[in-house]
């Protein structure tokens, strides 16, 4: 989970990450998406762009 929450905070300079990059980080860390999202939420990094209204 510390590689995951590495790539969030490097993804996410201002505060903000897409939907799609959360999907791929998740994917690349062999995470859930769900789990990869309460990281986001953790590490209060705010979700953008959700086409599918997940997060």
């Amino acid at each position: 989970m510390e590689e995951a929450k590495k790539k969030l905070r490097e993804a996410a300079p201002k505060g903000k990450i897409p939907c799609i990059m959360v999907f791929r980080i998740a994917r690349e860390c062999n995470c859930s998406a769900a789990e990869a999202g309460s990281l986001c939420d953790e590490l209060k990094i705010k979700i953008v762009n959700c086409q599918l209204g997940c997060f």
